[in-house]
């Protein structure tokens, strides 16, 4: 039997799958059979690699070149020139945008090389559905050193000594939430992950799992260990589909290997873990409207105290924590808490994942550590903001984050940092956006998510959210009114200080956000009836500005419904019955020459 030579660790992510790389796979398998080489070059579908804006992507290993935007139609040339000829195929190499330097090695490429990998540090490497290869790298090592070597106490004091706080948003620390869990009486306690990630633009924990459920599960493991409980649930969206099934089968993996059941590793400690669908609820994500989703109960947050972790799941002592916390917990076990503690902050310790979107040359997953500043993420690893524009604002936290404009842009990942400035750390959504954004237009998108998703059990949240949507769609259609302004900031904070949950709690930050440093332009859309970035149709006027139009006549051949009329060195014309207001044109013109 031949030996592999060479891997082909192709990403097999949803990102990937939605831009055809199952198409590519077979079209690569197809041709390495018929070129006789399919016995020495081996395919891995691996997870997210993270670098969703240029996928399909493919490492090739050991040599350990990156490959980008490969098609089904790349195969046979791809195999022809490396693979048989030794030559990496140069369009297919990554080009950084900026120096248009092609770089062929993917530790090069400054998307990676800024970025330092211990929650995603199996990304890319290991097929997610083979648990001897997750073991390989030291998989379940960990869960053998807690159940045979320590005590739950020691367990617990170890990811204190970590630092490590809650990355689903709140930071609270996660070896005192073990600690309150293991200290309440109860002889039945579950531990719960909370991969019900609703964000918009967030797709970390997604990513986590279609690469490397193991990790998940194995923090479950010793976190069951450590506040003794038998049971668990990972909490998944059903929109995630590619990510349950690899769930299943690394959990079908686990029971065959004896890591998840009765008598774990033989040391007489039984555990076993089912994973619950959810039905894409946003509020689901707030730890108590979860715990009863999982019961067979609507959705809703209850008051707290009583805490989880003395009341939680059917009434019972619980711990949850999301897919990122829980992925680093075997780290944590192995190397001991100081070892995670030397990175980050002195308040907010290790790495913290980022889905990085929106107006960025390099849209994806983003791991660094905690204190890095958001220049560095959205510059040396995002790449700048595309087409040669300014940066306005970026929104972190997702809907219930803020936005934070350019002199902010040094301010370090740290949670006490980004709530100085008006956002929060949230799961870890970071949206970019440029100049032509409407931060009015911002706030009332995520004003509508907050109230659509809002579960409507408290009158602040239900109401309040409803209120401020209705007050923000008026200023954006150009009927607002200076007292608006006012009341807007003052029912936010009521919403803050009165809703029943999380939910509620901060739906208010992005308008309280935008209002702090975009105050100008909500002033310009009340008292000018103008959106200074043109995207408020209503204030929208669809003239062409004569001395700003380059008589280019690409708003001519773009428009839908012809109507727009234009020759040769002439000024565009624009025929307001027949426009239908698309903002199609506005798109086009590169020279801000319609208003």
């Amino acid at each position: 039997m031949n030996k592999v030579r060479t891997q082909l660790m192709l990403c097999g992510g949803t990102g990937c799958h939605a831009n055809d790389s199952q198409a590519f796979h077979e079209a690569l398998q197809k041709e390495l059979e018929r070129q006789g080489l399919a016995e020495e070059i081996k395919i891995i579908e691996t997870g997210c690699n993270g670098f969703c804006a240029v996928g399909p992507v493919m490492l090739v290993q050991p040599e350990g070149i990156f490959y980008q935007k490969l098609r089904p139609e790349d195969a046979p040339h791809l195999v022809e020139e490396h693979f048989l000829k030794g030559r990496p195929v140069k369009k297919l190499l990554y080009v950084e945008p900026t120096s248009k330097e092609t770089i062929p090695i993917m530790t090069k490429i400054p998307f990676f090389a800024h970025q330092m990998f211990w929650v995603m540090r199996n990304k890319g490497v290991i097929d997610p559905e083979v648990i001897d290869e997750y073991i390989a790298r030291d998989g379940y090592f960990a869960v053998a050193k807690a159940l045979k070597e320590m005590t739950p106490e020691q367990i617990i004091e170890e990811v204190k000594t970590s630092g490590l706080r809650g990355r689903g948003g709140a930071g609270f620390p996660t070896g005192l939430k073990w600690e309150f869990a293991r200290r309440s009486p109860g002889e039945i306690k579950y531990v719960l992950c909370n991969a019900d990630e609703g964000d918009p633009g967030a797709f970390m924990d997604r990513s986590v799992l279609e690469a490397d459920p193991h990790a998940v599960l194995e923090g479950m493991i010793i976190a069951a260990r450590a506040i003794d409980a038998h049971q668990g649930y990972i909490y998944a969206r059903t929109e995630y589909p590619l990510a349950i099934r690899r769930l299943g089968i690394a959990i079908k993996q686990a029971r065959e290997y004896g890591l998840l059941g009765t008598d774990i590793l033989g040391s007489g400690f039984d555990f076993d873990i089912d994973i619950y669908q959810g039905a894409g609820a946003f509020v689901c994500g707030e730890e108590t409207a979860l715990m009863r989703s999982i019961e067979g109960r609507r959705g809703m947050p209850r008051p707290r105290p009583p805490f989880p972790a003395v009341k939680g799941l059917w009434e019972k002592p619980t711990v949850l924590n999301n897919v990122e916390t829980l992925a680093n917990i075997a780290q944590i076990i192995l190397n001991g808490g100081q070892w995670y503690a030397s990175v980050g902050t002195e308040t907010s310790k290790g790495t913290k994942v980022f889905a990085l979107s929106g107006d960025v040359n390099n849209i994806g997953l983003v791991e660094v550590p905690m204190g890095t500043s958001l220049r560095t993420i959205i510059y040396d690893i995002g790449g700048g903001i595309p087409n040669k524009k300014k940066f306005k604002a970026v929104q972190l936290g997702g809907p219930s984050g803020g936005c934070i404009p350019e002199q902010h842009l040094d301010t370090p990942v740290d949670y006490e940092a980004i709530a100085k400035v008006g956002a929060i750390m949230g799961s870890g959504g970071v949206i970019v956006m440029d100049e032509n954004t409407c931060m009015v237009d911002m706030a009332r998108f995520f004003m509508d998510f907050v109230q659509d998703e809002s579960c409507g059990k408290c009158t602040p949240c239900r109401e309040g959210t409803r209120r401020l949507l209705q007050l923000l769609e008026k200023i954006c259609e150009g009927r607002g009114e200076p007292e608006d302004l006012d009341t807007l900031e003052q029912l936010s904070y009521t919403i803050k200080d009165t809703a029943l949950c999380g939910l509620g709690q901060t739906g208010p930050n992005p308008v309280l956000s935008t209002l702090r440093y975009f105050r100008d332009e909500y002033e310009a859309h009340i008292y000018e009836k103008r959106c200074p970035a043109k995207r408020c149709v209503a204030l929208l006027k669809f003239e062409v500005d004569e001395d700003l139009c380059t008589r280019c006549g690409v708003c001519f051949r773009s428009c839908p419904v012809e109507a727009i009329t234009w020759k040769k060195k002439e000024v565009a014309r624009i025929d307001k019955e027949k426009c239908i207001k698309c903002m199609t044109c506005f798109e086009k013109c590169r020279f801000g020459a319609i208003f």
